[in-house]
Parts: structure tokens; C-alpha cells; sequence
């Protein structure tokens, strides 16, 4: 199958790439300044902005199928130009759009937990809304929300770093925001059968790890992994909103009023889809297991 993955030098895009070439698929990476750097051999690199329709619609022509992983990170400011419905919303606009008018049969699409077109942050909004134009499509299309991912390259972890301190530092909520982080690793396998099997077209699938940790767990598990400890303080949510509205405008500052948004929000499932791909949250990859540590976190947020 000859496959163009969108956002495919970028963090789950490199992984991906390899899944695909491992099952011996023909592989096209889609970026807008193509890194080769971290590909498999044998994969093609396209430059192209799912911004720009014109810049993407010749590198999809004749693609059996597109997987879109085209993404801001909702754990960080958009960059100055850019904003969560430009990208997320308009790029799988001419994404789809590309893959009908270049003969495109699958199209995998990476949302995330909750994507909705009225909810409370605006990645999340772009998201749902970005869904809608995916199902709307004449393509066969699978939707994957996963819940944080981590692994090599990931930006959970080091987002937990920003926000604190080792020792004593303060987190707003104290914390206690919940999240279910699944590993790269084993997140791709599931997208590539996404993309392979027959029975996962129309099906909309949430997947998350193992494990419920609190943002002060991951706050934890990070420094431990360095031999250090901190100490969580709580800081109300209202002053922390504050805060991060304040901050917002600030350039080197990298969070705002969404960042503060999403942290009243829990990312875990109710029903874990993992299943739907042959798997089990047992045989799957725990935060702490990737960080090297033995000990399991302490129960605070279900974990």
C-alpha cells in the first residue's frame, strides 16, 4: 500500500513511518521542511503545508491512503501565525480534500480524548470539528483519540518539567488533573491496523495506557527518574488561570489561557479501545516502566 502520512517527521510520525515499512509498506512523509533524520530507510519525504491546499494536493495524488498527524500540541501556546483551527480544522480540510480529488481510498485520522466541536479548550474544539469533516468525507476513514502519548521525542513529560520545580513546587489543582498516557509504541501498531484492516472503517476508537496518574504524579515519576524528589503544594485553579492569562501574551512564556483551560479537564477513558486492535491495557507500557522505575506510583488520581 502506498501510504502518505501527514506530519510524518515529527514525533508519533517518525514512529509510524517505521511501523509502516516494517509491514512493507511504500511510505511518504509529509512535512513542512522535511527532517530526514530519525526515518527508516526507504521513506520518501514531500514537502508540503496542510495549510496550503496547492502545496499538498500533488504530494497525496495517488496515494492508497493518508494518515493525518498533522498537529499543534495542546500542551503549549500555538506559534505567533498559527492557531488550533488553522491547523487542525482547515488541514484536514485539504487534507480530505486531497485524498478525494487524488484517488485516496483509507484515511486514518489522529485526533485526541474528547475532541468536540463545543468544547472547553480550542485544540479540543478544532479537534471535533476537524472529526466532522472526516466522517462528512467519501473516504473510508478511522478516527484514533489517544490520550497523552509519551515515549522518545514526546513533550508530556518535559511540559510537566516547565511547570515545576524539583523539591517544593506548586501545580495548579494541586495536580490532581488525571491523565492515562499510552506509549508511542505501542499507539502506532494500533494506527497502522487502523489504516490495514477492513473492519476499523467508520469506527471511531479511544485508546490510553495502563495507568490513571495525576499531572503531580507525572511530576514525580520525572524527577525520581533523576534522583530527585519534589514535594507537590496545591495553587488554586482560579489563580492559576490567572496566571496563565497573564503570562499568555509574555513571548517566552509557552502557556495561556488553554493551557490553563485543559488542566480542569481529565484525559482518560471510560471504555478503553485498546481491545478493538487485539491488545490488553496488561501488555501495555507504564510511564514509570519507560521512565525505569520500579516502584509503582502512589494511588491519588485512580492510579
Amino acid at each position: 500500500m502506498k501510504v502518505l502520512v501527514a506530519g510524518g517527521t515529527g514525533f508519533i510520525g517518525r514512529h509510524l513511518c517505521a511501523e509502516l515499512v516494517d509491514r512493507g509498506h511504500e511510505v511518504t512523509a509529509l512535512a513542512r521542511d522535511p527532517d530526514v533524520s530519525g526515518l527508516p530507510a526507504g521513506v520518501k519525504t514531500a514537502m508540503g503545508d496542510a495549510t496550503a491546499y496547492d502545496s499538498i494536493a500533488g504530494p497525496v495524488a495517488d496515494h492508497d491512503a493518508v494518515v493525518n498527524l498533522v498537529s499543534l500540541s495542546p500542551l503549549f501556546e500555538p506559534p505567533a501565525g498559527t492557531s488550533h483551527e488553522e491547523v487542525h480544522l482547515g488541514g484536514t480540510e485539504n487534507l480530505v480534500r486531497a485524498a478525494e480529488a487524488g484517488g485516496t481510498s483509507r484515511f486514518v485520522q489522529m485526533s485526541g480524548l474528547d475532541a468536540d466541536p463545543n468544547a472547553k479548550t480550542a485544540y479540543l474544539r478544532a479537534k471535533g470539528k476537524a472529526e466532522q469533516v472526516v466522517r462528512e468525507s467519501n473516504l473510508e476513514w478511522t478516527i484514533v483519540r489517544p490520550s497523552v502519548v509519551f515515549g522518545e521525542g514526546e513533550e508530556f513529560v518535559p511540559f510537566t518539567k516547565k511547570l515545576t520545580t524539583p523539591y517544593v513546587t506548586g501545580l495548579p489543582g494541586g495536580g490532581e488533573t488525571r491523565f492515562q498516557p499510552i506509549y508511542v509504541d505501542d499507539l502506532v501498531p494500533m494506527l497502522a491496523d487502523a489504516l490495514e484492516v477492513d473492519d476499523h472503517v467508520g469506527q471511531t476508537y479511544e485508546v490510553a495506557g495502563p495507568q490513571v496518574v495525576t499531572l503531580a504524579d507525572v511530576a514525580e515519576l520525572a524527577y525520581e527518574a533523576e534522583g530527585k524528589s519534589v514535594s507537590v503544594l496545591p495553587v488554586p485553579m482560579p489563580v492559576a488561570k490567572l496566571g496563565l492569562a497573564v503570562a499568555g501574551p509574555i513571548p517566552f512564556v509557552p502557556f495561556g489561557p488553554d493551557q490553563a483551560r485543559s488542566l480542569e479537564l481529565d484525559n482518560t477513558v471510560i471504555e478503553n479501545d485498546v481491545t478493538a486492535f487485539g491488545r490488553t491495557e496488561a501488555e501495555l507500557t507504564t510511564l514509570r516502566e519507560y521512565l525505569g522505575i520500579d516502584r509503582p506510583v502512589a494511588a491519588r488520581g485512580g492510579s
